[in-house]
């Protein structure tokens, strides 16, 4: 571990291998101060791979590729190679960088890190697209100093998106009953308190599909946020075909994946221990 900081905050406030913006950086100091300035500012430089249509954009091979990105330097690298203007000039939809809720939730995460201000990104699952549904999805926290917590925001909800579906809580401030965490939906669908197949997106559904997100959401509190369709070990084994001890491991994994400071330790501690098994062939 290079990071042997402690303390959260300190940890969070530095660049991980992905987010690090490198060489880059510079661009980002034009943007806005005020986080809603800012995330409309993302907005304008962004379109989600499965809204494009919705924009009345139809998206050909090559630019669906674009979500494929993994890094904050690629990502801002594709950006300027659309459209060579500072990031704070919002791009026409057919200049904006094709990604995911994961893109957006990377971006800010690696801005406001940037700023010096703590920010992660989380995965889980949504409850504002599909009624019913738990839907797969990427969110940012960063921590409120002067309130004295981490605040959940969904960077990739704009006016289109909001008015589409209803949205009535602030996107900047998402309450935690709207978004459950990968670690929160594996341990609810063990306990049985709610139905795997509730849990995905499209027809990628069930316990398999809650159990890449427990690990995705661990790994990105590890600073290490990959791509939603990465694939590695345990993901690739199914539930029923688990061994006792990586059932063991999941349910232990999913307890202290919870962002809280107390926990902090304990999840730095697990990613020493298990990252060779968790971790894509890409980290290694």
């Amino acid at each position: 571990m290079k990071d042997t900081t402690s303390n959260p905050q300190d940890f969070y406030i530095t660049q991980g291998q992905i987010s690090d913006p490198a060489g880059f950086a510079p661009e980002l100091d034009p943007l806005p101060n005020d986080l809603p300035s800012l995330v409309r500012s993302i907005q304008g430089l962004m379109l989600h791979l499965h809204w494009a249509s919705r924009y009345g954009i139809k998206l050909n091979r090559i630019r669906e590729e674009e979500a494929n990105l993994r890094t904050t330097h690629a990502r801002l690298a594709k950006i300027l190679e659309l459209t060579a203007e500072p990031l704070s000039n919002p791009r026409v939809l057919s200049k904006k960088t094709v990604g995911t809720c994961r893109d957006f939730a990377l971006t800010l995460t690696s801005i406001l890190r940037h700023r010096g201000i703590p920010a992660r990104a989380r995965a889980g699952f949504g409850t504002y697209f599909l009624a019913g549904s738990f839907e797969d999805h990427w969110v940012c926290e960063y921590w409120l100093a002067k309130e004295n917590r981490w605040v959940i925001v969904d960077p990739q909800l704009d006016d289109l998106q909001i008015e589409a579906l209803k949205i009535e809580f602030d996107p900047l401030d998402i309450p935690g009953t709207k978004f459950v965490t990968g670690p929160q939906a594996w341990l609810k669908c063990r306990a049985r308190t709610v139905d795997p197949q509730r849990f995905g997106i499209f027809k990628m559904r069930g316990l398999d599909f809650v159990k890449g997100n427990l690990i995705r959401d661990f790994l990105a509190l590890n600073k290490i946020e990959i791509l939603p369709w990465d694939n590695f070990m345990l993901i690739n084994t199914p539930f029923r075909r688990m061994k006792a001890e990586e059932k063991s491991l999941m349910n232990r994994l999913a307890k202290i994946t919870t962002g809280a400071d107390r926990d902090f330790v304990l999840l730095r501690a697990a990613f020493a221990t298990n990252q060779d098994a968790l971790l894509p062939d890409y980290f290694r």
